[in-house]
């Protein structure tokens, strides 16, 4: 059930995750999770300032009622969960860009005038890191 990998920032995206709030699939029979994690590999593959952040796969991150959701974590910091992306281009270059800032930030929080357009109305849940809760 769980697979190891390394440690470091990274982006989790639910490779299960519904295509569309109407489509489980595309046309091509493909869930939204696994074409979101391609379209951020191939934004990291055009912009190497975007390459500092592991790009994950995981099976369900049980976030069901929302489509192509993602997690956003990096060791000792405060995590996110975002969902109801589009699997394309720029919602993956807007995800990677927010997951940039949040590495480099100190506690995990990125001020919100930094915050890419596309990534705004997408958070659900925040999550400390392990061994620390917030004030």
């Amino acid at each position: 059930m769980l697979c190891p990998v390394e440690p470091g920032p990274s982006v989790v995206v639910c490779s299960t995750c519904r295509h569309s709030a109407e489509a489980r699939e595309d046309d091509e029979g493909r869930r939204g999770g696994a074409r979101l994690a391609e379209a951020m590999r191939a934004v990291q593959a055009s912009d190497t300032a975007l390459q500092g952040v592991a790009v994950q796969e995981m099976a369900c991150l049980f976030a069901c009622q929302r489509h192509c959701t993602v997690a956003i974590r990096a060791p000792g910091k405060l995590g996110y969960v975002l969902g109801d992306f589009a699997p394309d281009g720029e919602a993956a270059r807007a995800i990677l860009e927010y997951a940039v800032r949040h590495a480099a930030s100190e506690h995990g929080q990125v001020p919100f005038r930094e915050w890419p357009q596309g990534v705004k109305g997408h958070f659900i849940t925040r999550t400390p890191p392990e061994g620390y809760v917030g004030t």
